[in-house]
């Protein structure tokens, strides 16, 4: 039997457990308060910012105020996109010791039409790309717009973050989404970057020996002129040491005319006093006018530039990569009523290259487009280090100039047996105190003129060779003016990792590894499988309404039991 003691008593302990409790959370609130620890649950750790980031974020000296535009109502994308948008500014928020501050803002909300089209008006002038949504109803289907970006101030100074980034054509609204929740990070801290900048380092593209045309890598100028000035240069006759210097990095992009050795003195004394170089070379020579006609013949290409890269590390063959993972061309087969009519064939001379390192630059890219790749291969070079960037895939032929190339060979079906020059190099990182391609070969005369300033070795500096130039090489409609993505295919309309490739080996090479951090995090979106929504959408229907119903019966039974047995 319980007494009216034992009733007070048991109260007095509840009250007790209670007080402690209340004085435990308002303590552990309070020790809490000096620590600052967030814990990342995801197998990805995609709430976990990299620690470049966190670096900005810690040295921030004013606000970053962002004004978001992604609010109101949309289709389930680009919600989730939302959510991920308003999860990472918490994060920058909380790290930077909320220097970081935001607002979410439906674009026309209380404004009259006229007063809605003006602020639109102002946003797309800013720099923000609208894009159209469709939301589906139960009874209608729906088209809105939305502005997938922000307005981000710093300093007195504005950029523009672009939340929502579209893809080429061909590419679904999911993979965009997940592309776009997978940049978020970069891009964010890349505005707030671009806002912190005083100086911009200098990227200069050589000029000369008929390199590529500035309409056939205008893309890829365009994305480096977002980080860096993006000049041009000729070392040519007339031209001195001076005309690199203020250079931070050099790009020598596809040349097909041999250099003097003047012009190579004057690039490697460039190299000697701590310059970048890009090295994006042919050294196998092909005419695609010729091509076109029919068959074209790859021959070597002497560049004058192999006793250099030699004496680098590196040596470039002159021979053509066929490789069964390859791209495609399209190629008439014939008319049909009246009009040609299109087939796409397999092009063993567009090798497909899928990274599988684990360096920054190459990490998590997807595959990355050739067209009439050869090949490279390290040599002994004193102190310093080489890393292969990329290879060819395990189907691999090499074929020696000259090499007749003929379009018929789409017709015809590969040997596999004959593909046995299997991961063959064709990028290679060189990093360390390079010395100069002339030591031992000046003459006396000029090493004892004080006039005359050379350097033998170098200062510590890094360069990467592609052997191909085509790598850099994007679309142009010359009829039209219209300029394609780097890396996008007009034959399958699909994009390839030419930009972020690119753009990797020049950040690497001016030591922004930060960015390189970002770029090449990778974010799993565990999307639902829609084929099954549509067969099984009764039964979880079913099945979320019923359950929790079943299971609150039945521990209300359990209880009831529990406490019966207890007190009777």
């Amino acid at each position: 039997m319980v007494t009216k003691q034992d009733t007070h008593s048991g109260k007095r302990a509840d009250i007790r457990s209670l007080v402690l409790m209340v004085i435990g959370i308002l303590l552990l609130n309070f020790v809490g308060s000096f620590y600052f620890k967030r814990f990342d649950l995801t197998s990805e750790k995609r709430y976990t910012l990299a620690a470049s980031t966190k670096q900005l974020l810690e040295n921030l000296n004013d606000e970053v105020y962002l004004k978001v535009y992604l609010s109101g109502d949309f289709n389930p994308g680009f919600t989730r996109l939302r959510n991920e948008a308003r999860e990472i500014l918490d994060e920058f928020k909380a790290y930077s010791h909320k220097q970081v501050q935001y607002e979410f803002i439906t674009p026309g909300e209380g404004l009259t039409k006229e007063e809605t089209a003006n602020l639109e008006k102002q946003l797309y002038e800013k720099g923000l790309i609208p894009e159209g949504i469709t939301i589906k109803g139960k009874d209608k289907t729906t088209q809105s717009v939305l502005w997938p970006g922000a307005i981000v101030s710093y300093k007195g100074k504005e950029a523009v973050w672009q939340i929502f980034t579209r893809q080429s054509p061909g590419i679904d609204p999911e993979t965009c989404i997940n592309n776009s929740v997978e940049e978020l990070e970069y891009s964010l801290t890349n505005t707030i970057r671009k806002l912190q900048r005083t100086k911009r380092a200098e990227v200069t593209f050589l000029e000369g020996h008929h390199e590529l045309d500035t309409a056939y890598q205008y893309d890829f100028m365009r994305v480096l002129s977002e980080y860096y000035n993006v000049n041009h240069t000729s070392i040519a006759k007339g031209h001195e040491l001076g005309s690199l210097k203020g250079s931070d990095a050099l790009i020598i992009t596809k040349p097909d005319t041999s250099f003097s050795d003047k012009e190579k003195f004057v690039i490697d004394q460039y190299i000697m006093n701590g310059g970048k170089v890009l090295w994006l070379i042919d050294p196998v020579s092909t005419n695609t006018d010729s091509l076109r006609k029919g068959f074209t013949i790859g021959i070597n290409r002497p560049l004058g530039i192999e006793d250099m890269l030699f004496k680098y590390g590196v040596r470039l063959n002159p021979v053509l990569v066929q490789d069964l993972n390859c791209g495609y061309l399209k190629i008439n087969v014939g008319f049909q009523k009246g009009q040609p009519k299109f087939q796409l064939f397999p092009w063993l001379y567009t090798p497909l290259v899928l990274p599988n390192g684990e360096h920054p630059i190459v990490k998590n890219l997807d595959l990355i487009k050739f067209d009439f790749l050869s090949t490279l291969d390290t040599v002994t070079a004193k102190e310093i280090k080489k890393t292969i960037l990329l290879s060819t895939s395990k189907y691999t032929k090499t074929q020696p100039t000259p090499a007749r190339i003929a379009l018929s060979m789409v017709q015809m079906r590969p040997k596999e047996t004959q593909f046995i020059n299997s991961y063959q190099p064709v990028a290679c990182l060189l990093e360390g105190e390079f010395r100069s391609f002339v030591e031992y070969r000046l003459p006396a005369a000029l090493l004892s003129d004080s006039n005359f300033k050379y350097i033998d070795k170098g200062k510590k500096t890094k360069m990467i060779v592609v052997a191909d130039g085509d790598v850099a090489r994007n679309e142009f409609n010359r009829s039209t003016g219209e300029v394609f993505p780097l890396g996008y295919d007009r034959n399958t309309q699909q994009t390839f990792a030419n930009k972020t490739f690119l753009l990797n080996c020049v950040n690497y090479l001016l030591d922004d590894e930060g960015m390189l951090q970002l770029r090449a995090r990778e974010v799993k979106l565990r999307l639902l499988d829609k084929k099954k929504i549509n067969l099984q959408r009764s039964k979880w229907q079913s099945i979320n309404l019923i359950l929790p119903l079943v299971l609150l019966l039945a521990m209300a039974a359990g209880q009831y039991y529990f406490r019966r047995k207890k007190y009777s």
